[in-house]
This record gives structure tokens, C-alpha cells and sequence, in this order.
């Protein structure tokens, strides 16, 4: 079997007048796990849809485990597990009651539904909450659920289509977890997420997708050193600040607007210090009422790299966590 696990070659797909896909190309290899990012309507929750044959595509081919996701659709859902936006549950059945049925909707005899639900159970350390509704569950009990049954047909290949949507960060690491041992255990993992810090922590390699197709690909550490060097950035407490900023500092670089803040590129302390006279200086006259929470030098994040090539800023949560 080919080491290339999902190839995508010039996918199209268009809803109306909105082409959600746009000549997407990836390849995605075996025991990998892959980071799908772009802002919203970039087209990864579309991509997904045809990887696991719940669309098809207008044009282009795609291949996932060696079987084409237009002629072999039914060889292609024996060998993967998807988990999307959100848990796809029965509240009104208990965790191991939802496993079971998973498990025989999967064609699985009754006796072997029930062993398998079981030993997911333990794996996911909810044996205790195996007896109780669903609907009594945290948000990460349903999200390490969901994953589970994700997981009864033992896939090859698992699509998480931004699994960690809503999680407190505990619930979040521990799913991280999760997703690793899986990748080691030998499954290809492919991960859309608006975390960055997702990414960043987990994926081998990421592609940035926009407007339906890849815009760049590669390691976090290759993608940060399109960002370029060390940058400074400038914590800010609100957008009309951080706008006004940026028109202040705008003849010392090109600067960029975070959700926390501003940026731009630095030499080295050299552009530190010429920004802190310059906000010193406009602090006594056109910045008078600006409160600057912080000011440092930094080296690039995905945060950066992420808005250098959509131009949009990503989840309002990756703020925190990006940086």
C-alpha cells in the first residue's frame, strides 16, 4: 500500500454561485498527523464532507487509503472514522449505549458491538460515565465520546473536523493526547481546526487553505520562517487602539493588526527602541489616552502566518493561546 494515505489532485466543488473548493491539492502521509487551517468559509469542512464521501466533488480526483472517493465510496467508509463540529450523540442513551449502537449501525453482532463499546469505554477512561446519559456529560466527556465511536471500526484513516470547538483548555490537552497516540498507534490523522496553537502543538505538517484552496504548506517551523525574523509586538487593549497604533508606527514597517495587539517586523532591540520613543513621543499628544499592556520583541507564530496569507484573523480564542 502507498505510504500516501489522502491525495487530493484539483478538487472542485461549488455550492450556487460559491465555489467552496478551488484546485485543492494535498498529500497526506501514512502514521502523519495533518493540520488543515484557513478562516471561516476557506472550504475545510467542505473538504472534509468529500474525503468521507458525504459529498461529491464537481471535479478532481480524490484517494484516500488508495480507494477513489467517487467509485469506491463503500471501501472508503470501511476504513475511516470521522468526528466533526459536533458530537454526533443520543442524549437520551447512555455513553455505553451510544458506542453499542455505533457499533451495530457498523454492521458489528450484537455481542461484539457491546465488547467493543466496553474496551472504548475503558481507552477513553469513561467506564464510570458508561452507565449515564448522555446528556449528564461535560463537554469534553461528549468530545472523548464522540471520538470513541469515531474509532469502533478500528480506521485507517480518522477526519477531525475542529474537534476541540468549545473545550476549556484542560479538556483540550487531554484530547491532544488522545489524537497522539492514536498517530502513534499507525493512523493517519487529519485535523481542521481554527486553534493554532492546535496546529502548532500537534500537526507534522499543516496547510493553510483560502478562498478553497492550499495557499501554503508545510512544518509550523517552515511556515513561521515565512513570517520572516523577530517581530515587536505591542499588547492593546481594544481594535480602535490598535488601529490608531498602527497609522502611528506605520513609516517604521509594515504593521499588522492582531486581535491582541499590533506587530511588525524588527532588526533586532534597534526597532524596539525606535517604536518605544515613537509611542512615547505620540503618548504625550495623539496617543495621550492609550494604554500599552505590554511591548516586546518576539519570534513569529502561526497567529502571524496566518494573517500575512488570508489577510483575516483566525478563532477570537486563538488570541490567548497563539501567542
Amino acid at each position: 500500500m502507498s505510504s500516501v494515505m489522502v491525495e487530493a489532485n484539483d478538487l472542485m466543488k461549488t455550492f450556487g454561485t460559491v465555489r467552496a473548493l478551488d484546485g485543492l491539492s494535498l498529500r497526506i502521509e501514512q502514521g502523519t498527523i495533518f493540520g488543515l487551517l484557513g478562516p471561516n468559509g476557506a472550504g475545510k469542512t467542505t473538504a472534509i464532507n468529500v474525503f468521507t464521501t458525504l459529498e461529491r466533488p464537481d471535479a478532481g480526483q480524490v484517494r484516500v487509503a488508495g480507494y477513489d472517493v467517487t467509485r469506491d465510496a463503500a471501501q472508503v467508509r470501511g476504513v475511516i472514522g470521522v468526528t466533526g463540529q459536533f458530537a454526533a450523540l443520543d442524549d437520551n442513551l447512555t455513553g455505553l449505549e451510544n458506542l453499542v449502537l455505533f457499533g451495530r449501525l457498523m454492521k458489528l453482532g450484537r455481542q461484539q458491538a457491546k465488547a467493543r463499546a466496553r474496551e472504548l469505554l475503558e481507552r477513553f477512561d469513561l467506564v464510570e460515565a458508561g452507565a449515564r446519559r448522555t446528556k449528564t456529560y461535560s463537554g469534553g466527556m461528549r468530545r472523548r465520546l464522540d471520538l470513541a465511536a469515531s474509532l469502533t471500526r478500528e480506521p485507517t484513516v480518522l477526519f477531525l473536523d475542529e474537534p476541540t470547538t468549545g473545550l476549556d483548555p484542560h479538556s483540550r490537552i487531554a484530547l491532544w493526547d488522545m489524537v497522539r497516540e492514536l498517530r502513534d498507534n499507525g493512523i493517519t490523522v487529519l485535523l481542521t481546526t481554527q486553534y493554532l496553537a492546535e496546529a502548532d502543538e500537534l500537526a507534522d505538517r499543516i496547510a493553510v487553505i483560502d478562498h478553497g484552496r492550499v495557499v501554503a504548506e508545510g512544518t509550523a517551523g517552515e511556515l513561521k520562517q515565512r513570517a520572516g525574523g523577530s517581530v515587536c509586538h505591542i499588547t492593546l487593549p481594544d481594535n480602535a487602539t490598535r488601529e490608531r497604533v498602527a497609522r502611528e508606527l506605520a513609516d517604521l514597517g509594515e504593521v499588522t493588526v492582531l486581535p491582541d495587539g499590533v506587530s511588525l517586523p524588527a532588526a533586532g532591540p534597534e526597532t524596539l527602541v525606535a517604536v518605544v520613543r515613537r509611542l512615547d513621543e505620540a503618548t504625550a499628544t495623539t496617543l495621550s489616552d492609550v494604554d500599552i499592556e505590554d511591548i516586546g520583541l518576539r519570534r513569529p507564530t502561526l497567529e502571524d502566518v496566518f494573517l500575512r496569507l488570508t489577510g483575516q484573523g483566525a478563532h477570537p480564542e486563538t488570541a490567548e493561546v497563539a501567542t
